[in-house]
Parts: structure tokens; C-alpha cells; sequence
């Protein structure tokens, strides 16, 4: 058996072993490669590993009692190291998608294609090799993380055990994409909704974005590895869905009103980037209602693409005053109450569901 730190110091080993092992087979093609294996390395080390260790947990919870051999362990790892290369792949393309210009404190990844084609003072726009550079690194890792799930799958011999964990690991795929296309059309097409349908579709974007890939599919994948049944992944799924609706309305509000020094980007990013989220649209629906004038206000600020300082703290305490921040946080509550609830009340191993618990708490919490 591995605690936490054994297991994501494995789970890192694994991530940075594959690296290198593409580095040499891209060296030997080209050296200018290995710019994409350096950017691809960079996004890899550290970060929360939330996915990773749900996926863990629930593997460890559905083993019935049982001490998992040495090559379940490695299959595990291999699993958890498959899921955090796919979510940084979707970091990529995610940055690229909002023009986030950076990520965990340090400049995204089609910013450092651009700063690479200004050094090198290359001809062409920076701008449009920083897209293109991003594109198809981000495509290069959902790859990797397919071809590092299927080696780990070799470590079972259970051929129902393969197929389950395939079935989950693609249908996760399908629905982060789905959400982020969801995600990408509301930042467009918000104006045009009536603000009563605002709230249900962010919560739709909310629920395929990132509830689905980010918790409950890691917590299937690992209960799955471990021949869990449907009712087992049933249960999961009743544990993940409003943990993982409670962790993005946590994101949510840090987009807004987190530290810099913390969250690694500006102050007001998704007031910037026109993110349609929950609280947004919680505050269209409070300003419908007591103050109908602000309305437009709020959403031609909302969609400018270009606020400075001020108008990011008018937005800030429009959202504080009209109560959507306080609605927000308790809604957070809520799903996450429901969410301990539902694991507290299993029959599953102790060990993990305490576990499971722990990082349930710590996800909610979070500050960054």
C-alpha cells in the first residue's frame, strides 16, 4: 500500500519517465522538438494532483478488504499519471480558449510559444505561432494520456476490468469536450439568452466542464481498475457530481476575487475573459430583480474583453452587493454536504472513504 506522498511521488516519476522517453525519440527526429517535450514538462510538475488522488482513493476504497498487489499499484499510478496528463492537455487548450495569459503563476503555454517566436525573431505573427504551437501540443498530450491509460490497463488481466475502464476513460473525453464547447458558445451567445435560462445552462457548462472529468470520473476510473459494479460506480457518481459542481463554483468565485499571489493569475481573470458562470449569472438574475438599469451595465462591462482596475472592482461589488456571492458560497455548502453525505453513509473501506473525506473538505476549502 502507498500513502499520499509515496503515491504522487510515483505518480510524478511516471509523468516525467514518459517525458523523457519522448524527448529522445524527438531528438532523434528533430532538436527543435524538444521545445515541445520542455513546455509539455513544465505543465506537468506539481498542481493539486486532485484527480490523481480521487482517482486513487476510490481505487483503494473498493477493494472489499483487500491489499492490492504490487502490479495493481503500478497499474494505479500509471492511471492517476494518464488522467493528470489529459487535464493538462485540457489546461492548454482551456488557456488558449479564454486567452488566459497565464497559468499557476507562470505564462501559459501559447504565451511561451510567442515569447519563443519573438526571441528568436522568427517571421510571422507571435501571436499565431503561440496559437498554433498550443494547439498542437495540447493534441499531442491527449494522445500521450491514451497511450499512458493503455499501458497501465496491460497490469490487469481482468478483461471486464479493461473494458470498464476504457468505457469511463472515453466517455469522460467526449463530455469535457462537449462542456468546454458549451462553455465557449455561452461566452458568446449569453446576451442573446434571457436571463431566466442564464443559471441552468452555466450549471450544464459546470456539470460537463468539470464536475464530470475533474471528480467523478477519476473516482469511476479507480473504483472500475478495482472490478467495482455499477452500483459501486452508481454511488460515485452520487459523491462526485455535487463535490465537482461545488469545486468549479469555488473556481468560480477565486476568478473573481482571489489572491493573485495565490491563484498564480490576475485579480478579476474571468471578469476579463467574459466567463459566463454561475455567479454571473446568479448577479444578472439579483440585478433583474432590484436593480433592472444595472443589467445592461453589468453585461457590456462583461463582455468588453477590456476592463481595467476600476471597473473590475465596480463588477466585484456589483456581484457582492446584488447577494450572488453569498448565494454562490451557499450553494458550495450545500453540494458539499450532500456530497460527504452521500460517501458517509456507504459501506465502503474505511481507509479510502476517510481519505476521500479529507480531500472532499480540502477541494471545497481551497483558496487557490
Amino acid at each position: 500500500m502507498l500513502n499520499k506522498d509515496q503515491f504522487l511521488v510515483q505518480v510524478q516519476a511516471e509523468l516525467d519517465q514518459f517525458c523523457d522517453r519522448q524527448a529522445r525519440d524527438f531528438d532523434a527526429i528533430s532538436p527543435d522538438l524538444l521545445t515541445v517535450v520542455e513546455f509539455t514538462r513544465s505543465l506537468l510538475q506539481g498542481g493539486k494532483r486532485f484527480r490523481a488522488l480521487f482517482c486513487y482513493y476510490s481505487f483503494l476504497s473498493s477493494l472489499n478488504g483487500r491489499t492490492p498487489s504490487s502490479q495493481e499499484l503500478e497499474g494505479i499510478v500509471g492511471i492517476s499519471a494518464a488522467l493528470e496528463m489529459f487535464h493538462a492537455a485540457a489546461l492548454v487548450h482551456d488557456d488558449l480558449l479564454d486567452q488566459s495569459d497565464t497559468r499557476r503563476g507562470s505564462p501559459a503555454i501559447h504565451k511561451r510559444f510567442e515569447f519563443l517566436h519573438t526571441e528568436r525573431n522568427w517571421a510571422g505573427s507571435p501571436e499565431r505561432f503561440g496559437v498554433a504551437g498550443s494547439v498542437l501540443v495540447g493534441d499531442l498530450m491527449l494522445g500521450w494520456s491514451s497511450e499512458i491509460f493503455g499501458h497501465a490497463l496491460l497490469s490487469s488481466s481482468d478483461k471486464n476490468i479493461e473494458s470498464a475502464c476504457r468505457d469511463e476513460f472515453s466517455l469522460m473525453r467526449v463530455e469535457v469536450m462537449a462542456g468546454q464547447y458549451l462553455d465557449v458558445l455561452e461566452e458568446n451567445a449569453a446576451a442573446t439568452r434571457t436571463i431566466s435560462e442564464s443559471v441552468g445552462r452555466a450549471e450544464k457548462v459546470i456539470l460537463y466542464k468539470t464536475a464530470k472529468y475533474s471528480i467523478e470520473a477519476p473516482l469511476r476510473i479507480g473504483a472500475a481498475f478495482a472490478g467495482a459494479d455499477q452500483t459501486e460506480l452508481g454511488l460515485f457518481s452520487q459523491f462526485g457530481i455535487p463535490l465537482g459542481i461545488a469545486f468549479q463554483l469555488r473556481d468560480d468565485i477565486l476568478g473573481v476575487f482571489g489572491d493573485p499571489s495565490i491563484t498564480g493569475k490576475p485579480a478579476g481573470d474571468d471578469l476579463r475573459e467574459g466567463k459566463r458562470t454561475v455567479l454571473v449569472a446568479l448577479t444578472k438574475q439579483s440585478l433583474s430583480e432590484k436593480a433592472p438599469s444595472m443589467v445592461t451595465t453589468f453585461e457590456e462591462l462583461l463582455t468588453s474583453r477590456n476592463l481595467d482596475a476600476t471597473q473590475i472592482n465596480f463588477l466585484q461589488k456589483l456581484i457582492t452587493d446584488s447577494g450572488a456571492l453569498a448565494k454562490t458560497e451557499k450553494m458550495i455548502i450545500e453540494l458539499g454536504d450532500r456530497a460527504l453525505a452521500t460517501l458517509e453513509q456507504s459501506v465502503l473501506d474505511e481507509s479510502g472513504k476517510s481519505a476521500l473525506v479529507l480531500l472532499a473538505k480540502k477541494v471545497i476549502d481551497r483558496d487557490s
